[in-house]
Order: C-alpha cells, then sequence, then structure tokens
C-alpha cells in the first residue's frame, strides 16, 4: 500500500483498497480528490492570468455565466480552510469537531439576528404606532398650550392691573410710611422728655422714700419710748424707793437731808396729778396741787384747808409739837387716799389689773405712812409701797394709751 502524509499533523495515513490500484499506486478517482484542490488552485490561477492580459481589450462574446463561475471560483479558493488534504482520522475528527462547533455558532448567530430582525421589525411597528400617538398628543398639546397661552395672557393683563393698583397702595404706603416717621419723630421727643421727667420724679421719689424709712424708724424709736417713764423713773437705792434719783424716806443708819426727801415728794405728787389727768380721774375730797419741793394738798368741802407736803429741817424738833408733825402726816394720808382712789378708778377700767399693795385709810401693804408717833422704818417701807404702786399704774396707762 502506498504511503500518504497527513497534511496536518505530517503522519502516514492509510488509504482505503478501493483508492489503490493493483499496481500500489493511486486509483484514478482517489487522486482526483487528492489532487482537485491543486488543479482548481492552478486554473483558477491561469484564469486570473488571462484576464489581466486580456483587460485591455474587453471580452464582449464571454458569457454572463462564465463570470458568475469565475467570482464562486473565486469565492471557494478564498473561503476554503488552509488545511490540504488527505488528512488523518485524528485531524479529521478534530476539524470534524471544530466545524460542529463553529456550525453550532453559526447558527446561534443566526437564531440571534433572526431575533434581532424580528425585535427591529416590532420595534419599528411600535415606533410607527407611537409616531400617531405622538401626532395626536402633540396635536392636544398644541391646543393645551393655546389654552394655557391664552389664560396666560389674561392672568398677564390682570397682573398689570393688580401691579397698577399695588404701585397706587405702594405710593399710598409710602406717604403713610412719611407721616409715621413725622409722628415717631415727635413720639421719640416726646418720650425723652418723660424720661427725664420721669428720672427727676424717681430720684424725688427715693429721697421720699428714704426720708419716710428714716420717719417710720424714728417713729418706731419714739414709740417704743415711754416719755412718761423717763420722765418719772422709779427706782430703788439702799432701802430707799427713788423716784429720778430722789430717795424717799429715812433709815436710822442712812442720813437723807429733808430738802432731798420734799423734792422726792414733789416729784410722787406730779407722777400722780399726770397720772390722773391721763386716765380721766376726778379726784374728790382732796385736790393735788403738785409744787416741786413745796406741794400741798388741799382739802375741797370744809373749811378748805391746805396741807403741807413737805417736811423742814427742825422736824424732830417739831415732831414734839403735835399740830404741826399731824400737818404733814395729814397731808401725806390725803395724798394716799388720792392714790386709793386713783387705782380703785384704773381696777375698775381693767379687771386684769393687779395692784401690788392694798390701801386702807394710812395704810399701804400693813405699813402705815404717818410719821408722827411712828418709826422712820415702818414709814420708808411705806414710801417704798407708795412708789411701786404708782409705777405699776404708770406702766399700765402707758399701756392703755398704746391699746
Amino acid at each position: 500500500m502506498p504511503s500518504v502524509s497527513c497534511q496536518k499533523c505530517h503522519q502516514n495515513v492509510a488509504l482505503p483498497a478501493s483508492t489503490t490500484s493493483a499496481s500500489g499506486g493511486l486509483a484514478a478517482s482517489a487522486w482526483g480528490i487528492i489532487s482537485s484542490a491543486d488543479r482548481q488552485l492552478h486554473a483558477l490561477a491561469a484564469g486570473d492570468n488571462d484576464d489581466a492580459t486580456s483587460s485591455s481589450q474587453p471580452n464582449l462574446s464571454a458569457p454572463l455565466t462564465h463570470k458568475l463561475l469565475l467570482q464562486s471560483a473565486l469565492k471557494d479558493i478564498l473561503t476554503a480552510p488552509r488545511l490540504n488534504h488527505p488528512l488523518c482520522k485524528e485531524c479529521t475528527d478534530l476539524l470534524v469537531r471544530i466545524m460542529k462547533e463553529e456550525t453550532e455558532e453559526i447558527r446561534s448567530e443566526r437564531d440571534a439576528l433572526n431575533r434581532f430582525v424580528k425585535e427591529m421589525s416590532e420595534h419599528q411597528d411600535r415606533e410607527e404606532g407611537d409616531e400617531e400617538e405622538d401626532e395626536m398628543y402633540a396635536g392636544q398639546s398644541i391646543e393645551e398650550l393655546e389654552r394655557q397661552s391664552k389664560l396666560a395672557t389674561d392672568e398677564l393683563r390682570a397682573a398689570d392691573a393688580e401691579r397698577v393698583q399695588v404701585e397706587e397702595e405702594i405710593a399710598a404706603l409710602d406717604r403713610e410710611e412719611a407721616e409715621l416717621e413725622a409722628e415717631e419723630e415727635a413720639f421719640c421727643a416726646q418720650h425723652s422728655n418723660l424720661l427725664l421727667e420721669l428720672s427727676a420724679v424717681s430720684a424725688q421719689r427715693d429721697s421720699l422714700r428714704t426720708s419716710i424709712s428714716l420717719d417710720a424708724a424714728q417713729l418706731s424709736r419714739l414709740q417704743q419710748t415711754n416719755p412718761y417713764n423717763d420722765a418719772f423713773s422709779i427706782g430703788h437705792s439702799g432701802g430707799f424707793a427713788t423716784i429720778n434719783g430722789l430717795r424717799l424716806g429715812k433709815l436710822p443708819n442712812a442720813h437723807v437731808d429733808w430738802k432731798e426727801i420734799n423734792a422726792a415728794w414733789g416729784q410722787t405728787a406730779l407722777l400722780l396729778d399726770v397720772l390722773a389727768r391721763k386716765v380721766g380721774v376726778q379726784f374728790t375730797d382732796y385736790h393735788l396741787i403738785p409744787k416741786g419741793s413745796f406741794s400741798t394738798v388741799k382739802k375741797a368741802s370744809g373749811d378748805e384747808a391746805v396741807y403741807e407736803l413737805y417736811g423742814t429741817g427742825d422736824w424732830q424738833i417739831g415732831r414734839l409739837l403735835a399740830p404741826q408733825s399731824r400737818r404733814f402726816d395729814h397731808a401725806m394720808v390725803a395724798f394716799l387716799e388720792l392714790l386709793r382712789q386713783l387705782a380703785a378708778a384704773a381696777c375698775a377700767s381693767d379687771p386684769e389689773l393687779r395692784l401690788p399693795h392694798a390701801i386702807s385709810k394710812d395704810r399701804i401693804g400693813e405699813a402705815s405712812i404717818r410719821l408722827h408717833f411712828g418709826s422712820e422704818e415702818t414709814w420708808t417701807r411705806a414710801l417704798r409701797h407708795v412708789l411701786l404702786t404708782l409705777k405699776v399704774l404708770l406702766s399700765w396707762a402707758c399701756r392703755r394709751t398704746d391699746d
């Protein structure tokens, strides 16, 4: 069997018996298959050369089919695969598989192209329908735009009229603004003047408030101050009752001058008279006449005798003379009676008032106020009771006035 090489892989190809002759050569049919491609190429090449040499002289008698066949042969040669024959089985199978894959790809491209053509046709149909709809919509839009244009024109005219009216209103507002600015300037000037007046009035008010505060503080201080307590200060010193620092009484172990005693009696008589006037008590039987160190008590009826409420330096000598000593005692008893009347009036007007000592005739707190035929200690104790009672009545009278 003759050996033939594969045109792809260059391996020996075993030809079937039908393709060989008895002498071992290729059959005419087999050789034609192998060499058909070469003969076709050579023939086409020769034809091309003839055409090239005769191109200068046109062959009008050549049939049209010859040109068509020539073009078809050229196309087949150009599109023919580059592999020459014969091929081995493996290369043939590979080639067949490749061609199948290419065929499938071409079919896919064909199907895709068909789908694309179909979609393009449908799209064109839709576009034709859309164009009709667009034309109809465009007509409607034109009508709508014309209507809107007319409305806009009417609105523009109305806006122009309104603009004219607004300009007139603005002019009126400008005039009103000018008037308001003038009024504002006048108001600001008036406001400034009022602020100045207010500042002056505020300063005066603050000054008055300060004066009122000071006066109120002074009034409160004065209200808390009792002038009667300042005028009649009752206390005690070394067993003696004192009024304004003057001792009232005598003790054997303490010498007190009669001038001091008489001055103390004058202050005591004045205090009783002031309290009676303050409370509004009218004394009966006697009239008290305060005259400092020479105060007296006058009888209101009968002979209207006057009794001296003071003693003298020779009182111890006069004590032996009954009429003179009794006049001083009688004056002190009359004073005690007037004190009892004031105490009774105070207790009647204020049931809650409690006096420290009871007064009965010539006694106050079980101590006799008579000095004649009595001891100085008892007399001094009675005088202490007198001043203590006056102090209680003074405090009550001051509270009564405050209430």
